[in-house]
């Protein structure tokens, strides 16, 4: 039988063992550039937003930040939480959509906007096919012709238009349309949570009612009513948005002025954390995620998949499948800490 003595050695040559085992890996981590630094993300409280925002925190992760939670909030405080260092980042914010609240809360003297996570954002208004063909719908201007506007107006005086959520820059842009086209006296903005709003706008559809709304993308409703097979875009009768705008942003290839301009979605970060950080700016330069994968994801969450451990899981898969891409931009990124 061992003595005491012995199996005091063996227990102290066990432990030296495994310390010299962790410490390559607490030496790794420690080396990595982001290390002791912690960053806050926030999102504009919808779950369509956590994909993006989650791919970016990873990145983040693997270059040595601390990541807490995800914060959600509305749009003019996600600006405002940025502005002031109570979060560091949002990675859903639309330019030029939301241009006045960045603008709001200082611009460019306390927040940075950065690279182009998803190009190519786009929006306005869609009539169901059938309504359209019945009615010869084609522009919103013909809405203040109140038996057109009667077909979507539920046994009421003005057409619902279902839109967007009170606080969004779609908001001041809808409510700048109605009064701009003479839109008030016989259309009703319908206005509440997006992803109830979206779902009305689906059962309405599948009741065989006349559906008139207003919606994005990315956004899953897009691929349950695909425009061109199922709905069709209303052209304006010029373009006018709450800032002055070149009529040839808000006009499709075909020639069909939309109202809306194509948005880019940016990173928008804490200036003071920006100076500080370079390698995480590298990486908010670089990362990108084409809108076909936002909006097949987004489709994920219409079908169910909608918990933050699955949404986690749908950026974790995303970044797999471009792994090579992404471990060129954190190396990219890392070496930013040596400029």
């Amino acid at each position: 039988m061992p003595s005491f003595h012995r199996l005091g050695k063996l227990r102290l040559l066990a432990l030296l063992a495994l310390g010299l085992a962790a410490a390559p890996a607490v030496n790794a981590a420690s080396s990595l550039p982001g290390a002791g630094v912690t960053v806050q993300a926030t999102h504009d409280s919808t779950a369509e937003t956590l994909f993006q925002t989650e791919i970016v925190n990873i990145g983040l992760e693997k270059l040595g930040y601390t990541v807490k939670p995800i914060l959600p909030l509305q749009i003019p405080a996600m600006y405002l939480a940025a502005s002031t260092g109570d979060v560091t980042f949002t990675a859903s914010a639309w330019n030029p959509l939301q241009n006045a609240f960045f603008e709001r809360v200082g611009g460019s003297s306390t927040l940075v906007r950065m690279g182009g996570l998803i190009s190519g954002a786009s929006q306005g208004y869609l009539v169901d096919k059938k309504t359209v063909a019945q009615y010869g719908i084609k522009n919103v201007e013909q809405l203040k012709d109140p038996k057109i506007a009667a077909v979507f107006a539920d046994g009421g005086t003005k057409a619902k238009l279902i839109g967007c959520p009170p606080g969004w820059g779609c908001e001041r842009a809808i409510e700048h349309q109605l009064t701009a086209y003479g839109l008030r006296p016989t259309v009703e903005h319908v206005q509440g949570d997006m992803a109830v709003l979206a779902a009305d706008v689906i059962a309405r559809y599948n009741e065989g009612k006349p559906v008139l709304y207003y919606t994005y993308t990315p956004l899953w409703l897009s691929q349950v009513l695909v425009p061109g097979r199922d709905v069709e875009f209303l052209e304006v009768p010029y373009t006018a948005l709450p800032e002055p705008t070149d009529p040839s942003a808000t006009t499709l290839p075909d020639g069909r002025n939309v109202g809306f301009t194509k948005n880019t979605i940016h990173v928008v970060a804490n200036k003071e954390f920006i100076e500080k950080n370079p390698v995480a700016r590298k990486w908010f330069e670089l990362v990108s995620i084409p809108i076909a994968d936002v909006n097949a994801e987004n489709f994920q969450i219409y079908k169910g998949e909608k918990s933050s451990e699955q949404i986690r899981k749908h950026a974790e898969d995303w970044i797999a499948k471009h792994q090579a891409e992404v471990d060129a931009w954190i190396a990219e990124a890392a070496q930013a800490a040596k400029s």
